[in-house]
C-alpha cells in the first residue's frame, strides 16, 4: 500500500481524503508533518483517527518515510517550498488546489516537471465522474463544444479553481483569454461573472457566488446537444485519489499535465487583472500576467481566524 506523507492539515481535505482512502487498500496517510495554524491537539486527533504510523518532527523525516507527499496547506505561496523536499528526494508529490497563485510559480512548476519531477494536482472536479463521462462520450454523439458554464461559491480563487479546472477538463483546449464581465451585490452576497475563450473556438463562463458555499452546477452546450449536471460531492475525492493511485501503481491515469494545471491558474490570474484594472479582455500570456498574483499569505491570515479555522479534526 502506498504511504502518503502529509504536509499540514490546515484545510478539511486530509480529513475527507482519509475517509475515502480507508474504504480501499491502495493508499493511506502514513505520517504527518504540521507547521500550519492547527495545534498539537488537532494533529494528534487526526493521527489517531486516520491511524497514522507517526507524527514527524521535521519535513525531512516525513519525506524519508513516505512514498509520496501530499501538500495540503491553505497558503499556496508555500506549496512549492514544501514540495521541493519531496522533489529533491526523487519522490512524487501531490499539491492540493490551488497549486500556486502567480505566474512565476507556474513557470517553476513547468521547469521542475521538464527536469523529471513528478508533480500531481490539483482539483478533484477535473476528474469527477460527470466531467469524465462527458469527455469520454463519442465525438459523433456529443458534437463540438460551444460553451461550458460552471457556478462556484465562496471566493474567486481558492474555490473558483475547482470550476476552472473542471472547465479546462471539458474544453480540452488551450485557453486564450479571460474577461471580467460584471458583478452584482445584494444583502452582502455578490455574483461575479467571467468569460473565457479557448483556442479551439469554444468559450466558457465561471460564476462566483460569494461568500456562501454552493454545489458546482454545470451547463454544457455543443453543436448536437445540451448537457447539464450538479456535481455529486460524494464522488469527488475518490475520483481524484484513484487517479493518483494509478500513477503510483504505474497504471494508466488521466492526471492532468502541469501545463493543463497551470493554464487553469492563468485563467484566474487573467480574470483578476481584468476585474482589478477594468481592462476588458486579457490575453493569457506571460507579458500580461507577470505582475498579477493571488496573495497566499493574506489568504492564510484570514483563513486562520475565519469560520474555516474551527477545530474540525477534534470532531469524528
Amino acid at each position: 500500500m502506498v504511504k502518503i506523507g502529509l504536509v499540514n492539515i490546515d484545510v478539511s481535505h486530509p480529513k475527507m481524503f482519509s475517509r475515502v482512502l480507508a474504504k480501499g487498500n491502495r493508499m493511506r496517510y502514513a505520517a504527518v508533518y504540521n507547521e500550519g495554524f492547527r495545534g498539537k491537539e488537532e494533529v494528534e486527533a487526526f493521527a489517531k483517527n486516520a491511524k497514522l504510523d507517526k507524527i514527524c518532527s521535521t519535513l525531512d523525516e516525513l519525506v524519508e518515510y513516505a512514498d509520496i507527499g501530499f501538500v495540503q496547506g491553505c497558503n499556496w505561496d508555500k506549496h512549492l517550498d514544501y514540495a521541493m523536499a519531496f522533489i529533491n528526494a526523487g519522490k512524487p508529490v501531490f499539491i492540493d488546489k490551488p497549486i500556486v497563485g502567480c505566474l512565476a510559480d507556474c513557470k517553476k512548476l513547468m521547469e521542475l516537471q521538464a527536469k523529471g519531477a513528478k508533480i500531481l494536482g490539483s482539483s478533484s472536479v477535473r476528474y469527477c465522474p460527470e466531467v469524465v463521462e462527458f469527455v469520454n462520450m463519442p465525438a459523433e454523439e456529443k458534437g463540438k463544444l460551444l460553451h461550458v458554464s460552471i457556478t462556484v461559491g465562496v471566493d474567486e480563487f481558492n474555490y473558483a479553481i475547482h470550476a476552472v479546472e473542471g472547465i479546462c477538463g471539458i474544453a480540452q483546449s488551450e485557453p486564450v483569454s479571460t474577461t471580467f464581465v460584471g458583478a452584482t451585490e445584494i444583502d452582502g452576497q455578490s455574483y461575479e461573472n467571467y468569460f473565457v475563450r479557448f483556442a479551439n473556438g469554444a468559450t466558457a463562463s465561471y460564476h462566483c457566488v460569494k461568500p456562501r458555499f454552493m454545489l458546482f452546477h454545470a451547463a454544457i452546450m455543443t453543436t448536437t446537444k445540451d448537457y447539464s449536471f450538479t456535481i455529486n460531492n460524494d464522488n469527488l475525492y475518490g475520483a481524484l485519489l484513484d487517479q493518483i493511485a494509478n500513477v503510483m501503481e504505474g497504471k494508466d491515469s488521466i492526471i492532468a499535465s502541469m501545463k493543463e494545471i497551470t493554464d487553469a491558474v492563468k485563467i484566474l490570474l487573467a480574470g483578476k487583472k481584468s476585474k482589478d484594472e477594468g481592462c476588458g479582455e486579457v490575453l493569457i500570456n506571460d507579458e500580461n500576467l507577470a505582475n498579477v498574483r493571488f496573495d497566499g499569505d493574506a489568504f492564510e491570515a484570514g483563513y486562520r481566524v475565519g469560520p474555516m479555522s474551527a477545530p474540525i479534526y477534534l470532531q469524528d
